[in-house]
């Protein structure tokens, strides 16, 4: 993988309509597909399923988030994240988060 020092404004979250239905990208640094999770709605409740490739970490947030789209839009969503930087500490993976995070809260705001 190439080599990408942190820059947490460079995460990008683009949306695209697909029928009824929503496709999320979300990527940053060195970008690719790490982890793909859709949230669906099932007997009144909103559920989730996450397909992740080995060694990466993006599954422990893309479920979340699709969760929380899904709900909140009342459409089924997927969430495909690959976001990479080399050697992060905790406090910057946290950054990361927070930055996807807001980036979600924005496009909420915008679309609801």
């Amino acid at each position: 993988m190439t080599v990408q020092k942190f820059q947490p404004e460079d995460i990008e979250l683009t949306a695209m309509d697909v029928g009824r239905d929503l496709l999320v990208l979300i990527t940053g640094g060195v970008r690719h597909i790490g982890a793909a999770s859709t949230a669906y709605a099932e007997d009144g409740n909103v559920k989730a399923q996450t397909s992740a490739v080995p060694h990466h970490k993006e599954h422990t947030i893309s479920e979340s988030i699709a969760l929380k789209l899904a709900s909140a839009l009342g459409r089924t969503v997927t969430v495909v994240m690959g976001i990479h930087y080399d050697n992060l500490s905790r406090e910057q993976i946290g950054r990361v988060v927070e930055t996807v995070n807001s980036k979600v809260d924005e496009y909420l705001l915008q679309h609801i």
